[in-house]
């Protein structure tokens, strides 16, 4: 039996979440062969499938709106950074993205007048976001989505594969080295086109909303290849975060949605309602964007006025408990399981690691400067700018994915002549088969290190920064990244060996934390969902993208005038 395996195709799509999945569909309806492949399984991880309730798409069916008004609101939640070029595909291909989802039987809440439901969310200035309920949008859409992908010829699904390394000829896409999770054996997977769809890399931080896959992989996979990053440096916590008490059953997401939905009061550990402090008129209505709550919130906790485990109150005592139970249905038995009553109590909230907005560079095709490979959702960078706008995730998967797979199936057709160069692959394959066994036991292991950099990250690269915690996690991740890596010890096993597949994910995952720390200490200013203790006010000569490629082994960053 061969020791590896091999693939060959038209396009390779590594993730398998809501914009991996679109790519794919894409992809193939414009007559690419297509792997889909997820290190999980397709369609059952990533952040899409978490996303509980709202999705921005400009359809005016509860008021007038149109993309220009969506969009507008994306830039200003954005802080100038965005790319309106991108920012406009986005809001423009929202509305038909929602409608394709109706086709494939996303059943959209509906108002009483038969028209898709449609509510405000924090930073717009209408109500544009639809649902399908209250807990289950992602899970809707991915359903629909793994239906159109299974019954698919031109889709073939891979799960529990992982991709280590992308293969270049001539800095050109040749195809891409993974590991067969449950043999350990190499695979070779030969394509002309490549679209990273990995998502964000909030695994690294010790609380995070999304799910355990999203370590960064993708980064550092696009680095290596020779592809540049964008504004990296912004990473959005969510405001909302649940903190205590002890809850199971429902993501620490829940309290966003429900206080938009109910009028929720933020309260300081006094009982005070405190966002008027922070420039927030109205006792905080619920258009409030996420870093400017990010913001209050900390500084709140931090002036000494926090609540028992260190985070506010959310209270919803003053809502009558009949209106409760009409608006949260179901939900309400879940807080009743975990003895939390509404009622009575408030519950406490803290801002929770949650989106990447900045990441892969793109054109407008999707396409990165490696020629062959494309980037879409979380992963791609340039439209959220310095923050994302609430409601803007789950059409930035679904029309980037479509977009990407669509112009990376006409690559293909432009590229017919097979690029795959074994000489070029080899030491990527060796690498798979040195690192098994690797050290006998005699140092730590991969998930004693990821452990390391979840503390380190939150704590010196959270919400709040300052040049010496940046300077000191910069240095420390190098020192990770460049020496103590290879003393990590890894199992013999040739079965489900997760301490090597946990090795090459801290091996691209270092990387992107690298770069997020580095970008982070060369901005000094905040904005958006970058602030910085040292520099608490933005600065006109940062009104800029930082953007940063790999030269060897080091990351090297300039600011650019943006993108128009």
């Amino acid at each position: 039996m061969s020791d590896e395996l091999i693939l060959e195709g038209d396009v390779l799509v590594v993730g398998g979440g809501g914009a991996g999945m679109f790519a794919a569909v894409a992809a193939a309806r414009n007559g690419a062969s297509v792997f889909l492949l997820d290190r999980n399984v397709v369609g059952r991880g990533g952040a899409t499938i978490m996303a509980q309730m709202t999705c921005a798409s400009a359809l005016g069916e509860s008021e007038p709106d149109n993309p220009e008004l969506h969009l507008e609101d994306t830039l200003g939640a954005g802080r100038g950074l965005c790319n309106e070029n991108l920012a406009t595909i986005l809001c423009e291909g929202s509305p038909k993205r929602i409608r394709e989802l109706e086709g494939w039987n996303v059943n959209w809440a509906r108002s009483e007048d038969g028209k898709i439901n449609q509510v405000k969310a924090p930073g717009h200035s209408r109500k544009r976001c639809v649902y399908v309920d209250f807990l289950s949008t992602g899970a809707a859409i991915c359903a629909a989505l793994r239906n159109k992908t299974s019954r698919d010829g031109k889709i073939r699904r891979l799960s529990n594969v992982t991709v280590t390394d992308l293969v270049l000829r001539d800095d050109a896409i040749a195809g891409a080295v993974g590991i067969d999770v449950p043999s350990s054996k190499p695979v070779k997977i030969k394509c002309s086109a490549v679209i990273l769809c990995t998502g964000g890399m909030t695994k690294m931080f010790q609380r995070t909303t999304a799910s355990n896959n999203l370590a960064g992989e993708g980064i550092g996979l696009a680095l290596r290849a020779g592809a540049r990053i964008i504004d990296i440096e912004f990473l959005q916590f969510y405001p909302n975060g649940h903190l205590a008490p002890r809850m199971v059953g429902l993501d620490p997401t829940t309290w966003e949605p429900t206080r938009v939905k109910l009028g929720g009061r933020l309260l300081n550990g006094k009982g005070e309602e405190f966002l008027d402090r922070y420039g927030v008129s109205g006792g905080g209505d619920y258009d409030t964007a996420r870093d400017i709550l990010t913001y209050a919130i900390y500084k709140e906790v931090e002036a000494g006025r926090g609540s028992p485990h260190g985070g506010v109150f959310l209270s919803f005592q003053h809502i009558e408990e009949q209106k409760l139970k009409d608006a949260l249905g179901p939900v309400v038995d879940i807080f009743e399981r975990n003895n939390i009553n509404l009622t009575r109590q408030p519950v406490e909230i803290f801002p929770i690691a949650h989106y990447q907005m900045g990441g892969v560079e793109v054109d407008t095709d999707l396409s990165s400067s490696a020629p062959g490979l494309y980037a879409a959702g979380e992963i791609a960078g340039g439209a959220n700018g310095a923050n994302r706008l609430s409601g803007n995730a789950l059409p930035e998967a679904m029309v980037f994915g479509e977009r990407a797979g669509e112009k990376a199936a006409f690559y293909c057709t432009r590229n017919k002549t097979p690029r795959w160069d074994d000489k070029a692959a080899q030491p990527h394959v060796d690498l798979i088969r040195q690192t098994i066994g690797r050290n006998s036991g005699d140092g730590p292991s991969p998930g004693e290190m990821m452990s390391e950099l979840k503390s380190l990250m939150w704590g010196k690269v959270g919400a709040f920064r300052n040049g010496p915690d940046l300077e000191m996690a910069r240095e420390r991740i190098r020192a990770m990244r460049q020496s103590e890596l290879d003393a990590l010890t890894i199992a013999p096993e040739a079965s489900f060996n997760y301490g090597l597949v946990e090795w090459f994910e801290l091996r691209n995952g270092l990387l992107a934390a690298e770069a997020l720390a580095s970008a982070a200490f060369a901005r000094q200013e905040s904005r958006g969902a970058h602030q910085r203790d040292d520099f608490p006010a933005a600065d006109d000569q940062f009104m800029a993208n930082q953007r940063m490629h790999l030269e060897g082994e080091e990351l090297v960053s300039e600011f650019r005038n943006v993108r128009a």
